[in-house]
């Protein structure tokens, strides 16, 4: 089975070989990274499954600590499937409640969006912002 070189992983996942390092380093990886007689690094397509995963972990805010843990978790391998699940459903309603904010905010924006739509059509863009010092009974949008 032939392996991928640091240089390809870090192509196919987006880390940069400094952050994949640091990831082996972190102790975020599943596996141990094998290394040939050289020293070079050879990752397997498991570790870039892994890395693509823990890449969604932390784009979707998981802190690095929750990460080790998590792969910690399955390096012992079975009998603890119900902290993994307990872990993984904290993050889960971490995430939605920042997908509810974040819908909170775009809702916002869009109202926004729809009354300068508006206002530039009619050709009244002019009153949208009115500054305290030139109005103090316009409401500013």
């Amino acid at each position: 089975m032939r392996g991928l070189s640091i240089g390809q992983v870090a192509e196919r996942t987006g880390l940069s070989v400094h952050a994949l390092r640091f990831y082996e380093r972190e102790g975020l990886l599943a596996d141990p990274v094998r290394r040939e007689s050289n020293g070079r690094r050879v990752y397997t397509e498991d570790d870039v499954d892994w890395l693509d995963m823990c890449i969604k972990f932390r784009s979707s805010g998981m802190p690095l600590d929750t990460i080790r843990k998590y792969t910690e978790l399955v390096r012992q391998g079975p009998g603890n499937e119900q902290d993994r699940l307990a872990l993984l459903r904290s993050h889960q309603d971490h995430v939605t409640s920042q997908i509810q904010d974040l819908t909170e905010c775009l809702n916002v924006i869009s109202h926004k969006v729809g009354v300068y739509q508006e206002h530039l059509e009619a050709g009244t863009a002019e009153c949208l912002w009115v500054g305290p010092s030139q109005s103090s009974t316009s409401e500013a949008s």
